[in-house]
């Protein structure tokens, strides 16, 4: 769905088709487009808008937890002998639980400070000085790096440092795939452009082993903000999707997509 600025691509297809899809399911929905009538809703299961709103709020949401690899790589800390010596189970790892997280900033790494009338400052905690995690996390290593070392791994370093736990690659791979492997594994999602966030989202569905045979994806300009070497990328990653039976929308003016 191509057109200039204005043209009514996003209303043609986020409030019209998106939004009465909604109204069809009975979900909550409000400005829904008009139309006649739309045909053909019944072939489907599901329809998917993958846009570039962001992720969420929390500023403990980052690349690692939004493709569910983090879980395996706490069980190959909590595997270790200085961990089971000192008694820490896989939670020890999480920055979503007291235990082993930094109290003081609570497991996020950074302060907010109010200055009242002024723009809030966030500073690195002064506590565990931005590592997230209490000292006696911090002393447990797997191949010499502790959890806020792996923290600090591009997605790319990872796959290679994983590559022995297929579980581990397996759930990082779509986000080399969709061109993020230069992302950082705990970085928060907040501060993704919304290129990277349409992506992080995309690459969310590329591990899900299904057919999509009856399912719509709806991409709203995702090459915004990508080199030409990036939209190749994400044509290859399209056509894995058709591949795999997706059928795709996808809103957009940019003439090499």
């Amino acid at each position: 769905v191509t057109g200039v600025s204005g043209s009514g691509k996003s209303t043609l297809v986020h409030d019209v088709l998106y939004k009465n899809w909604l109204r069809y399911r009975k979900e909550p929905v409000d400005d829904v487009g008009r139309c006649r009538r739309i045909e053909g809703f019944e072939h489907l299961d599901e329809i998917v808008l993958i846009d570039q709103s962001p992720i969420g709020r929390s500023v403990r949401s980052n690349p690692v937890t939004y493709v569910q690899a983090y879980d395996g790589i706490r069980k190959l800390l909590a595997s270790t002998r200085e961990a089971r010596s000192a008694g820490l189970a896989g939670s020890a790892f999480s920055f979503n639980v007291s235990g082993g997280r930094c109290e003081r900033c609570e497991g996020t790494g950074v302060v907010t400070y109010d200055m009242h009338f002024l723009c809030d400052v966030t500073l690195p905690c002064e506590i565990c000085e931005g590592r997230r995690f209490q000292k006696h996390v911090l002393g447990v290593r797997w191949r010499g790096r502790n959890i806020a070392e792996i923290l600090e791994m591009t997605v790319d370093d990872a796959l290679a440092f994983f590559a022995d736990f297929p579980t581990i690659a397996r759930a990082l791979k779509p986000l080399q795939e969709v061109g993020l492997g230069y992302l950082r594994l705990g970085q928060s999602t907040a501060t993704l452009s919304g290129g990277e966030a349409q992506r992080l989202k995309l690459a969310a569905f590329l591990d899900v082993e299904q057919a999509g045979e009856r399912t719509l994806m709806i991409f709203d300009e995702p090459t915004t903000g990508l080199h030409l070497a990036d939209i190749e990328v994400l044509l290859g990653v399209f056509r894995r999707l058709v591949e795999r039976g997706y059928s795709l929308i996808v809103i957009e003016h940019h003439l090499e997509l």
